[in-house]
């Protein structure tokens, strides 16, 4: 009995204390993990500041160890604040921001508050993403926001709340980053002082991202799906062939691959596809336009790669638009390096096998952007020249006063038999032909063509890349001048004049124009005989007589097709060739013309491809010939 009494009390006494015990979670982890910094040289800061509208947007805030009166660099992104500021994770600041999108070195040695945010809609911001999301007032957004006043909403936020701020602020940024300084010049914030657009996109169609001169860029699809279709990036894009040539081959159209990825659940696809032309969508969207009707308040540096193989158009577009509004010498101003996409933030001592006898984008940091920013953001002296471009062939800077330095007014002309020179072949019209089969277009690099991304030099220094493999193709024409015997220097933007006759209804045409060096070069061998184009781009002949509408071509009628190719800053030394090459495919980086009109090149169906023969008017008075910038 007493027995049982024991084991009842200790059963109740278990009970009792049970009931009384408060739960205990089983979790290692604190409620609020903080940091302690120790030994670090800077402060990490995460705000979601909110916009006008009620939307926050997760802002990361890097502050110096005891900084004061210090000015605020700010970037605004959709590619992941806190990975950008946070591509190593380290202590140093400068070792931390080294990587894209950081001018890391010119930051940590200039003392400033480093801001990174995520735009309207990516990572860790609340709200609605629209790639490159157009203006309010436009037709085209239908509410109160854009980039514009969510950069103005986040300035007046940070001088109001950073203790540590002089209260002025710069903004700068590649790429999509790039077009961020552009829209926030429009009302801008009394605290913004300058603004550094690099390599920014500005006219999707005209030259920068999706389409050059009408032709689609296709091998941007992938990252359309990957940054729309998701707030993080998180659902990718899956490759089915190891080389690209194969798999928009397969596809027959850029349409029809976007299909097989779902791409048409995406709004930014279905406007791209719906706008072939350069129509209202793309002309109301176009920065340099835009930018082109509003004051000048914000000093600006447009930042131009000379081999941008992504944006190459915008930057030099926008300083034609502004720089006349710049009365007084000291508002506007370019810079021009020997970079790829976005290389001026990092070692560029070379792009792919052309070798600059130099560290170009650190001395371009030091020497040019580094004293411009402490000018306009501390009041500090600077001797930045209104022009800083780089000079290939000669290898050396130059300090202008005005781009672009000589007109397109030197004709070199296309002649028989393959030659190329200044002099025009008269007499009666001849021609120079190639057969143009769609079912085997001229690849823009030697296959195997791997992914944007995927295999480094393959994509960023494409466009220095030897054409050699493309001048021993049967579908590619090449026209070669001499040895030439003294410098021929170029500074500005060459102009093509191509008359040409196509069997088709449709074609496109691709030109070149390419330094060819000596067939041996001693103390860098591995450029004997390198063909090294300067500037390359495409022209898709629907649009011969106005680009915001499409027209069939006459069959077999010599026309003239007329457009600029990219700027040029370049010394053909004595010893090399100057040639010419005319193409018409350039794949898979452009859609391939069917070479027969109908209405919409997305959606051609197999059977619309077809040869053409190409014949290209090389002698007589319609001779085809590039306009050279040539500097007397």
């Amino acid at each position: 009995m007493r027995a049982q009494w024991l084991v009842g009390s200790m059963l109740l006494a278990l009970a009792t204390a049970g009931a009384a015990a408060p739960a205990q979670t089983y979790d290692e982890r604190p409620a609020v993990a903080r940091p302690t910094n120790e030994g670090a040289n800077y402060e990490r800061r995460i705000v979601d500041i909110p916009m006008r509208d009620g939307v926050k947007l997760h802002t990361v805030i890097l502050i110096p160890k005891g900084a004061h009166d210090a000015a605020v660099l700010m970037t605004r992104t959709p590619y992941n604040a806190e990975a950008w500021t946070m591509n190593t994770k380290a202590g140093d600041l400068a070792t931390a921001l080294e990587g894209y999108d950081n001018a890391y070195d010119v930051i940590a040695e200039g003392g400033y508050i480093r801001v990174v945010q995520d735009i309207r809609g990516k990572y860790g911001s609340g709200g609605t993403y629209v790639m490159n999301r157009p203006l309010v007032g436009s037709s085209l957004n239908p509410t109160k926001v854009d980039d514009s006043t969510d950069c103005y909403d986040t300035i007046e936020w940070l001088v109001k709340n950073l203790k540590e701020s002089n209260g002025k602020v710069g903004i700068l940024g590649i790429s999509y980053d790039g077009y961020e300084p552009l829209v926030a010049l429009i009302n801008p914030h009394p605290a913004l002082k300058v603004s550094v657009p690099m390599n920014p996109m500005v006219d999707g169609w005209r030259g920068d991202d999706w389409f050059h001169n009408g032709a689609f860029r296709q091998m941007n699809m992938e990252y359309v799906w990957e940054q729309v279709a998701t707030r993080d990036n998180s659902l990718p894009w899956f490759h089915n062939f190891a080389d690209q040539y194969d798999e928009f081959l397969d596809a027959t159209s850029a349409g029809e691959l976007g299909r097989r990825h779902g791409l048409d659940q995406i709004g930014t696809w279905q406007k791209v596809t719906a706008h072939p032309a350069y129509d209202a969508f793309w002309q109301e969207q176009a920065m340099d336009t835009i930018l082109a009707k509003q004051p000048l308040k914000v000093p600006v540096m447009l930042v131009d790669s000379l081999w941008d193989q992504e944006d190459i158009y915008g930057a030099l577009a926008v300083y034609r638009a502004i720089k006349p509004k710049d009365v007084n010498g000291d508002m506007v101003y370019l810079s021009m390096g020997p970079w790829y996409h976005g290389q001026e933030i990092s070692r560029a001592s070379n792009l792919g096998n052309i070798e600059w006898d130099q560290d170009t984008g650190k001395w371009w940091r030091h020497q040019v952007l580094g004293p411009f920013l402490a000018h306009y953001l501390k009041g500090e002296p600077m001797q930045v020249p209104p022009v800083s471009a780089f000079q290939s062939g000669s290898n050396k800077w130059q300090a202008l006063d005005h781009w672009p330095i000589a007109p397109a007014a030197t004709p070199l002309y296309l002649k028989p038999g393959g030659a190329l020179g200044f002099d025009r072949a008269d007499g009666d019209a001849q021609t120079a032909d190639y057969v143009s089969d769609p079912a085997h277009p001229v690849p823009f690099v030697p296959r195997p063509v791997a992914p944007i991304g995927y295999d480094g030099d393959h994509w960023t220094a494409w466009l220095t890349s030897d054409q050699r493999n493309a001048s021993s193709r049967p579908d590619v024409l090449t026209f070669e001048t001499e040895a030439l015997t003294a410098p021929v220097t170029l500074a500005g933007q060459p102009m093509v004049h191509l008359n040409a006759a196509t069997s088709g209804t449709e074609s496109d045409w691709v030109v070149k124009l390419i330094d060819v060096y000596p067939g041996q070069v001693a103390g860098d061998q591995k450029m004997g005989g390198y063909q090294l184009a300067v500037a390359m781009d495409i022209f898709r002949g629907r649009y011969r007589e106005g680009l915001d509408k499409a027209k069939p071509i006459t069959p077999d009628a010599p026309l003239d097709y007329q457009w600029a190719l990219p700027a040029v800053n370049h010394v053909f030394k004595p010893g090399h060739r100057i040639m010419v090459q005319v193409q018409s495919s350039w794949f898979p980086l452009y859609d391939r013309n069917p070479q027969k009109f109908v209405d919409n090149i997305f959606f051609a169906k197999p059977g619309d491809y077809q040869k053409a023969t190409q014949r290209i008017t090389v002698a007589g008075a319609n001779a085809s010939y590039i306009a050279l910038p040539v500097v007397k």
